[in-house]
């Protein structure tokens, strides 16, 4: 076993060779065809249908809803004859949490200057705060500490928390990345995982800071402070396995607290302080104003499971699985809301996971059996930071350096038939030439991200398993549909992001076209058995971030 693994990390280091090789992919066998030709969009509605609805209260994971849909799916996986892929016999991968539900009544932030007044803040219209401990009670009288992006990243020569303590203190933090029009200088114009939400609570806690604000702008977060404060509006769910150290108070602020803020200490305005942050020489300043926080949370432990089938292989030594990965969970409702308190998540992602109950059925129906495993996997609390796909990445149903390739499916829009297709950060893997060949042959243009600064590749569930050591991503589609031109596409995403997206109007209605999730789910087919007969195991391109993670997992 071992040898075979030597050899696994032979071929891993062949790089650029293997980008060639990958490409040399055999025809596709008839049976395969003909599973893709079975797939039907109308199977796909009606997974759609009941899962966004309202019976199922908006999937909140550990709730009722939640557990519904577990269930359902799982019972989708057993009709098909998958094998549980579970804990004891089950297609249950159980995972304990807490959820923190702040309460709002009891909850109280407000600024105090060194000279004026103190600055009450309103939950809600001026700022949104989750506690990640699990103490129900926190209180915060501490200095705010400005660290720019809050960014510390060696291979750029950055660190905005360099000749500074931030411990028992409270940053300021900038939604985003340092700005950059290079490519080799945080990515350009794309965002990096440096200018994620989560990588700045996580180096601020890190840094021992016991809070942090997060100051939003809508070009820089990519989505409106409405956003923000539906997905602060329930409970926050946390791992309850996470021994990392975590901030008391994660909160957002306002652009417009932010220039409250800074005018209180007699700095310039937002804008012009996010810009001198993002210039080489900033340095992190001691702001002359305490946070007085009062934080009261409900605590909540619960359990809410993975859901987890398989199609066991042919061959089984060495398996290289291909693993279809898509999360059942979102925002849950409102209790006591008058009118539409239901989050119920049709888009995001009834449709992922319909989506992956079409191709588990197909799957299991196909009279040419896999030459190695395929894994389905729909993944709760992903709404609340990658939650399930992170234990996911750190508990496989089979060792991450036998997964070939994780090809999730997230926000699938039912918009008709697509020919475009984005499949980000494939191009960062060696099987990104069979990826180009298979969208050709499906009229399907390869297209980048129209908001790479929206930083998507680091927003679903793909990401925890390239952090686990997997060639991991999406599929999704870009802009033209047939009978319609690009604008009348990104007209109708623009509208999904600002009216609907994490919203009470995420709502099935009779007009979706599913035409686009089956395209996709055919997409997604060929390259998934395309993955399980590459003549060579896929890797990340050698300097990619995630390249020492895949090497890690096929030595283990």
């Amino acid at each position: 076993m071992k040898s075979t693994r030597l050899i696994l990390l032979a071929t891993l280091l062949a790089g650029p060779l293997i980008a060639q090789i990958a490409a040399q992919t055999a025809p596709i066998p008839p049976a395969v065809k003909a599973a893709e030709a079975s797939i039907d969009a109308e199977k796909i509605r009606a997974h759609v249908r009941f899962l966004a609805d309202d019976l199922l209260e908006g999937r909140g994971p550990g709730l009722r809803g939640g557990n519904l849909a577990a269930a359902y799916i799982a019972a989708q996986f057993a009709l098909d004859g998958l094998q549980p892929g579970g804990d004891h016999g089950t297609y249950f991968q159980q995972i304990d949490f807490f959820g923190m539900t702040v309460k709002r009544d009891a909850t109280t932030f407000s600024l105090a200057p060194a000279n004026g007044p103190a600055i009450p803040l309103a939950f809600g219209p001026d700022y949104v705060v989750n506690n990640p401990r699990h103490t129900p009670v926190v209180d915060i009288d501490a200095p705010i500490v400005f660290v720019g992006y809050g960014v510390t990243a060696p291979e750029y020569t950055w660190d905005d928390y360099a000749g500074i303590d931030v411990k028992g203190k409270v940053v300021l933090i900038i939604v985003g990345d340092p700005p950059s029009d290079d490519p080799k200088f945080f990515a350009g114009k794309a965002l990096t995982y440096y200018g994620r939400w989560t990588y700045k609570y996580e180096e601020a806690a890190r840094r021992g800071a016991v809070g942090a604000l997060i100051i939003h702008r809508t070009d820089l977060a990519s989505y409106p402070w409405s956003v923000v404060q539906n997905s602060g509006s329930g409970e926050k769910t946390f791992l309850a396995t996470d021994t990392n150290p975590q901030v008391a108070a994660a909160a957002w602020i306002s652009h417009e607290t932010a220039d409250k803020l800074f005018a209180a200490v007699g700095l310039a305005n937002t804008d012009a302080e996010i810009d001198l942050a993002g210039k080489r020489g900033f340095k992190a300043i001691e702001l002359p104003v305490q946070l007085m926080a009062h934080l009261e949370s409900t605590v909540r432990p619960y359990l809410s499971p993975n859901v987890i089938g398989i199609l066991p292989a042919a061959k089984t030594s060495p398996d290289q699985a291909v693993l279809y990965t898509a999360h059942y969970d979102h925002l849950g409702f409102v209790p006591g809301m008058p009118g539409d308190n239901i989050y119920n998540g049709a888009a995001d992602n009834a449709t992922g996971c319909a989506i992956l109950m079409e191709l588990a059925r197909v799957w299991a129906a196909m009279k040419t059996p896999p030459p190695h495993s395929v894994i389905f996997a729909s993944v709760t609390a992903e709404e609340q930071g990658l939650l399930g796909s992170e234990y996911l990445g750190q508990h496989p149903p089979v060792p991450a350096g036998q997964i070939a390739l994780d090809l999730n499916y997230d926000d699938i829009q039912p918009f008709g038939e697509p020919l475009q297709t984005k499949v980000d950060g494939s191009d960062r893997t060696s099987f990104y030439p069979t990826v180009v060949a298979t969208a050709k042959r499906f009229n399907l243009a390869i297209v980048p991200d129209e908001h790479p600064e929206a930083g998507h590749y680091y927003r679903s569930d793909h990401f925890s398993m390239a952090r686990a050591g997997v060639p991991a991503f999406s599929i999704g589609s870009g802009t033209l549909y047939a009978g319609h031109d690009a604008a009348w596409g990104l007209a109708k995403e623009d509208d999904y992001v600002a009216h609907r997206y994490h919203n009470f109007s995420d709502n099935y209605t009779p007009d979706m076209d599913f035409a686009s999730n089956a395209k996709l789910a055919r997409f997604g087919l060929e390259l998934g058995w395309e993955a399980l007969t590459a003549p060579a195991i896929i890797s990340w391109q050698p300097n990619d971030e995630f390249a020492p993670a895949r090497k890690k997992s096929l030595a283990q």
